[in-house]
């Protein structure tokens, strides 16, 4: 072998072109900044108290539950209420009229009176009303195959099935997750920074992981209401069933409506990437056998994924991917190159050797993995992250301005083609039966109001229109002239600087792919696992899979979580 030595240059974070492009955002892995393993992580670092105090069912699945969560500095409730499963009602869809579970998230302990209110007014859903102390609704559905063969299971005194629960993963599926303001609950906003659900998405993350430890719960209630052989769970059973979740093309509207937040978390991950990348690391430092440890960790679980993947890489694909990096990562573990090569930032040397020849799914789970060199780094960046929704104009600018602003930070809207046949083949809306987010075809909707932003094109617009201004104008005597362009204008000037808020693509082309955005949202923003493509719109994956239970919380839970492995019971 020829040894070589790399130029020194500083690992920088990846250009915004590069990061934001569908395929690459849909690429995106759960990392340590992704909202369950962080929320997770503090829940861990924190050691939460999470209790039942009330489990009021009966054998057919009806009645009250109550548990009681205490952070360091405050204390929560989550009231649910189970319900039968109905073979023909059920739905994951927000029309749906039963559920399995209904519950809310709460300040506070919860009172009669809380449960009460709680009881009558969330059935009601659009027309019912949250108390002020609400923080969350939620609902959830049984996978009906899989809780019911884990239900038999541990009524005849046996462990379920691995290889059935693993199809899964999960023995209940989350199905609405509504607070900020909904159905009068509070406003995150109102929170605070030191609230202990203050961060991004923490009650929907602390609902979801609840949905999860109810529907252990409520499989082994049920197995002991129907024999008295019936036995819990194992924990490692427990640690390995997840919440499953369902997502479709309403997270596209956020990834619009909060640029602000999108530019935030993904700055901190692409920061964090990059200070794993600057680390001086010599063959024996610790870190290096802890990576390939991690990478290892991956490959096992992508090799026991059981899902189907219609639109993304196989877990098989990725695995073998995975593969190479951990032969490359034991080279320099052995003998201090990477590749044949030495060099004073060998994690940049190893992503640099692989970035062009991995499949992306795989290049961004060795870049998460990273993360986990710089814990202290990428929780500090992860604290800073703040994504407020206004926009402001900056009234001053002069039109020249503006236009080499638009010039510098938005060329690949301008050089996208708003004029072929195909740039606005699509409209978004929202069904007036279902309220759902839908994308159709212009000609079949032709009266529809389309609810997407079209980036491309108004800025495009706005460029023209600035284009035949005086340059020496100022931005609010052009507004007054053309109103039409306010929020665009608002927009650009409050994103200035930023590189990460804005996908690059025309959402209204047919050549736009949907599940990318929805899958950047669920598997990098949310940290879920296994998300199964349906139709190129929809996705399932599985939230806190592998996840400690609340004894392991109390106990003082130490290990890694994530990237599960089938349990060996």
């Amino acid at each position: 072998m020829t040894v070589t030595s790399n130029p020194v240059t500083i690992p920088l974070p990846r250009p915004s072109d590069e990061v934001m492009k569908p395929s690459r955002l849909a690429a995106i892995q759960p990392s340590r900044l992704s909202g369950t393993r962080a929320f997770m992580n503090k829940m861990i670092r924190e050691r939460w108290d999470i209790s039942n105090v009330l489990f009021d069912v009966d054998e057919n699945s009806e009645g009250t539950v109550v548990y009681s969560i205490k952070a360091p500095s405050q204390e929560f409730s989550f009231i649910g209420f189970s319900r039968p499963p109905s073979r023909t009602a059920r739905t994951g869809r927000i029309i749906g009229q039963a559920w399995d579970m209904m519950g809310a998230l709460i300040e506070g302990a919860a009172t009669e009176a809380e449960i009460e209110t709680a009881r009558s007014e969330i059935p009601k859903l659009y027309t019912g009303r949250a108390t002020a102390n609400t923080l969350i609704w939620c609902r959830s559905n049984r996978s009906m195959r899989v809780f019911d063969q884990t239900l038999e299971a541990l009524a005849e005194g046996r462990q379920p099935s691995v290889a059935d629960l693993s199809r899964v993963c999960y023995l209940m599926r989350n199905t609405g997750l509504d607070g900020n303001g909904t159905f009068g609950t509070r406003s995150f906003p109102s929170l605070g920074a030191s609230h202990a659900l203050g961060g991004v998405l923490q009650a929907q993350l602390l609902t979801a992981y609840l949905m999860r430890e109810f529907s252990c719960d409520l499989v082994e209630h049920l197995a002991a209401k129907k024999s008295d052989r019936a036995v819990q769970l194992d924990p490692k059973l427990r640690r390995y069933i997840g919440v499953g979740n369902g997502s479709a093309l309403g997270l596209i509207f956020f990834v619009q409506k909060h640029p602000r937040l999108i530019n935030a978390l993904l700055a901190a991950r692409e920061e964090a990437i990059a200070a794993a990348r600057r680390l001086k690391l010599d063959a024996s430092d610790a870190r290096v056998t802890e990576l390939i440890d991690l990478v290892r960790q991956a490959i096992v679980f992508r090799a026991q994924d059981k899902m189907v993947y219609e639109t993304f890489a196989s877990s098989a694909e990725i695995a073998a991917d995975l593969e190479k990096v951990a032969a490359a990562l034991q080279e320099f573990h052995r003998a201090g190159t990477i590749c044949g090569h030495r060099a004073a930032y060998p994690l940049d040397i190893l992503v640099s050797e692989f970035e062009a020849d991995l499949i992306p799914e795989a290049l961004e789970t060795i870049l998460s993995l990273l993360i986990e060199l710089v814990p202290e780094e990428a929780d500090r960046l992860l604290e800073a992250v703040r994504g407020p929704d206004e926009f402001n104009i900056s009234p001053t600018e002069t039109v020249e301005s503006l236009i080499a602003l638009i010039h510098s930070e938005y060329k690949w809207a301008l050089d996208t083609d708003m004029t072929g046949a195909d740039a606005y083949k699509y409209v978004w809306y929202k069904s007036e039966t279902a309220e759902e987010p839908r994308r159709g075809d212009r000609e079949e909707v032709p009266d529809a109001l389309d609810l997407g932003l079209d980036v491309c094109g108004g800025i495009q617009s706005l460029h023209a229109d600035l284009s035949n201004a005086d340059g020496a104008l100022r931005v609010s005597r052009f507004l007054m002239q053309h109103p039409e362009h306010r929020y665009m204008v608002a927009r650009i000037q409050s994103l200035r600087g930023q590189a990460y808020h804005t996908p690059r693509a025309n959402i209204n082309a047919e050549a736009f792919v949907p599940i990318d955005l929805v899958r950047l949202m669920n598997v990098g923003i949310h940290g879920i696992d296994k998300t199964r493509d349906f139709l190129s719109r929809n996705l399932r994956g599985v939230l806190y899979h592998g996840a400690p239970t609340p004894d392991d919380l109390r106990a003082g839970y130490a290990g890694t979580w994530y990237y599960p492995a089938e349990p060996v019971l």
